[in-house]
């Protein structure tokens, strides 16, 4: 008997691992379909001479190029400068965005005093600071991550300040009802409330801080995966600007990753729409 038993758990746990390994096929399957469509025309768009090799070299050509940059060493130097302006600006910008937002969501006075001027300097683009930058702090680093904070902090503040003032009412009346002191409302309340929207505005400023590192690298720069897109443009090496794309992109792709698996535990009652399966 207990060998039967036995045996019919095997096989309904071999049948799940079976599913669960078609479904994550599946998965894998859609996500690269669109990019390996998109490769496969590049390829024969240069192979048939549809596309000039100059203007827009095949994607073996630039894989040559990412596998030679591997290496010799020059893509993890690149990568590794560029990863630590990033980090250092976005942490920078993340600290100083929700102190902020977390203050003018809660606080109206201060919302009203501090709002007029953000809304002047919020459409400035951070290109348009590198000259106030190089004065302000030469052509060291804290020029270059002063670029990627400006490019961050923005998209973070809006988004704190609109994740506080989202707080249901219902939640604000009760609250009264009861006497919550502020300090309880919040901590279990409020900030519960706005932590997914505000993890959304974290993921995007963290795509700005990949985006302005590129002109972050413009001051003076000799490593960065933004210095070895303007070196190619330099030299007119389209394949080195597209393998240097190419890496921004998947090193945005691995941090947002992070960030979005270091949200999942936090903010384990965010409602989650997986999308409909059938139109």
């Amino acid at each position: 008997m207990s060998e039967r038993v036995s045996d019919k758990t095997a096989k309904v746990f071999l049948a799940r691992t079976a599913r669960s390994l078609r479904s994550g096929i599946r998965a894998f399957t859609g996500r690269i379909s669109l990019p390996l469509i998109i490769v496969t025309v590049w390829q024969l768009a240069s192979m048939t001479g549809l596309v000039s090799p100059t203007l827009l070299p095949s994607p073996i050509h630039v894989g040559e190029t990412v596998a030679y940059l591997i290496g010799s060493g020059d893509l993890w130097r690149h990568i590794s400068a560029s990863g630590v302006r990033v980090i250092q600006g976005f942490a920078a910008a993340a600290a100083l965005a929700l102190i902020l937002g977390i203050s003018m969501g809660i606080f109206n006075r201060l919302g009203r005093f501090v709002d007029f001027l953000i809304q002047i300097l919020k459409p400035v683009p951070p290109i348009a600071w590198i000259p106030l930058s190089v004065l302000w702090f030469g052509i060291d680093e804290g020029a270059k991550v002063f670029i990627i904070v400006l490019g961050s902090f923005f998209p973070i503040l809006t988004t704190t300040v609109d994740a506080i003032r989202q707080t249901d009412q219902r939640y604000v009346e009760l609250a009264r009802t009861l006497e919550l002191p502020r300090h309880l409302f919040i901590r279990k309340i409020m900030l519960p409330g706005a932590a997914p929207q505000i993890m959304s505005g974290l993921r995007v400023g963290l795509a700005m801080a990949w985006m302005c590192v590129v002109a972050a690298e413009l001051i003076a720069a000799s490593s960065g995966v933004g210095f070895l897109i303007m070196d190619g443009r330099a030299m007119s090496q389209a394949d080195l600007v597209l393998a240097g794309m190419l890496t921004m992109g998947v090193l945005g792709k691995i941090t947002d990753d992070i960030l979005r698996a270091v949200e999942q535990p936090l903010i384990l009652w965010r409602p989650r729409f997986k999308g409909a399966t059938r139109p």
